[in-house]
């Protein structure tokens, strides 16, 4: 392991805004967000594979009076989001590190308000769908962990993996489509990401790739 990522593991372990194994809290945060990281009452928002954690930080600075987690398994990845937040003194922010397939066992039913899942790895081979956050695997997971009327943001760049997941959310009778679009900065929803933008969202409207949007809520 490289010397600078074995500096970012270790502010990692003694920064209070990281979750991860190692630290009591990870055994002991689910149903707890509010009462034990944020000490306040506020909605909480989380954002999966969040990366460096542009996103999640941008939606704290946005938002002071929401409380904002980025979820991600890369340490190294979590630590510039975790870095940033301390710098600008944003209490607001939190990171927990672990795998999404284990978000349930994070968080407990109806404490999440709003989820956003933002360029997810597409998974692309034949075979991998399970694999997809926005498979019915993944759906049916969220579905209890969000509260009543909460709403799941989803944006990529990839083609593919927009149409699996449009068409299997407009395919099933718990959700209610609230919006979708193959091109998000030419379309009415252009302003729900509040301007911010991730170094790999840039990277990929250079490159000419159109972002697609889709909103929606488990209804039932």
């Amino acid at each position: 392991m490289s010397r600078k990522k074995l500096v970012r593991f270790k502010a990692n372990e003694e920064n209070p805004n990281v979750v991860q194994e190692g630290k009591p809290i990870f055994e002991e945060i689910k149903g707890q967000w509010r009462a034990r990281q944020f000490q306040n009452q506020n909605p909480l928002v989380v954002e999966l594979a969040c990366g460096r954690g542009e996103f999640t930080v941008g939606l704290a600075r946005v938002f002071p009076h929401q409380n904002f987690i980025g979820v991600d398994i890369k340490g190294s990845r979590i630590w510039k989001g975790s870095s940033t937040a301390t710098e600008e003194g944003l209490e607001n922010v939190a990171f927990l590190r672990t795998q999404i397939q284990l978000l349930d066992k994070f968080f407990d039913q109806g404490e999440i308000d709003e989820l956003w899942i933002t360029f997810p790895d597409p998974f692309p081979r034949d075979g991998d769908e399970k694999r997809r956050l926005t498979s019915d695997r993944f759906l049916d997971m969220y579905k209890p962990l969000l509260k009543s009327g909460g709403t799941v943001h989803f944006k990529t760049d990839n083609t593919g993996l927009f149409d699996f997941s449009l068409n299997l959310v407009q395919s099933r009778k718990d959700i209610e489509v609230l919006g979708h679009t193959h091109d998000f900065y030419q379309s009415e929803w252009k302003d729900d990401h509040f301007g911010i933008q991730t170094r790999y969202e840039k990277m990929f409207s250079e490159k000419g790739e159109k972002i697609k949007y889709l909103k929606f809520r488990f209804i039932g």
